[in-house]
């Protein structure tokens, strides 16, 4: 039997958590702060208690909380990953641990996104930031914590070489995030995403650009590969 809330701007998936082990997760860019309040609340009231809302932040995040508050739930803002959580993160229950590593400073946007929706998930990660190629000595003095990972986020920009030297230092798999980060020829990111996606390093795998989400929940899907509850 399809359960859903129809809201007339938002049909709210109630049957999510029982085909996929996670509750739909709002996306706020493109809706107002209004109906980004109102999905939270209906979810909520039916019973989905830990909520992820991404792409929101400033006056738009501090407007969602206020109404959150509003009706007694209460939500956390993260500034850093443009992100809002009720409820608290899930328990940590990953069979490891996930490694989110940047090429440079300006990728620690995406990089905050992809870490903090693995840790909503139910995660622990290790950030490593600012370890790009420019300087690989500053990567190799993390090598041991990489590699210690279950699964590995390399989060760059420019021209995103950094995923092909993490996939040809790990055993683990690697998810390629290319940023929109570079100068004009990175043409938003493409470049970066182009050489994600030719990488010559095995066990590479490549998301959207600036596209952090996606790598934390595919990372957390690999983390919790082999168990029966989440």
């Amino acid at each position: 039997m399809d359960r859903s809330i129809e809201l007339g701007f938002a049909n709210i998936d109630l049957q999510r958590r029982e085909r996929t082990g996670i509750a739909e997760v709002i996306y706020g860019a493109g809706k107002d702060a209004d109906q980004i309040a109102e999905i939270a609340r209906q979810m909520y009231e039916h019973g989905e208690t830990h909520i992820l809302i991404t792409r929101v932040e400033g006056e738009k995040a501090a407007y969602v909380n206020r109404k959150l508050s509003e009706v007694d739930i209460i939500s956390n803002i993260y500034d850093d990953a443009h992100i809002i959580v009720t409820g608290g993160n899930h328990k940590p229950d990953g069979i490891g641990r996930i490694a989110v590593v940047t090429g440079g400073t300006s990728d620690i946007p995406v990089a905050e996104e992809a870490a903090r929706t693995a840790e909503f998930l139910g995660n622990e990660v290790d950030r490593i930031y600012d370890v790009g190629v420019a300087g690989l000595h500053r990567l190799m003095a993390k090598v041991d914590i990489i590699r210690n990972a279950t699964v590995v986020i390399a989060i760059a920009g420019m021209e995103g070489a950094l995923a092909s030297v993490v996939g040809g230092l790990v055993s683990a798999p690697v998810i390629a995030v290319p940023t929109s980060v570079g100068y004009g020829a990175n043409l938003g990111g493409l470049s970066a995403l182009l050489s994600m996606i030719n990488s010559c390093a095995s066990g590479v795998s490549v998301v959207n650009i600036d596209n952090g989400f996606g790598a934390g929940y595919q990372a957390s899907l690999i983390n919790h590969t082999g168990k029966t509850e989440k």
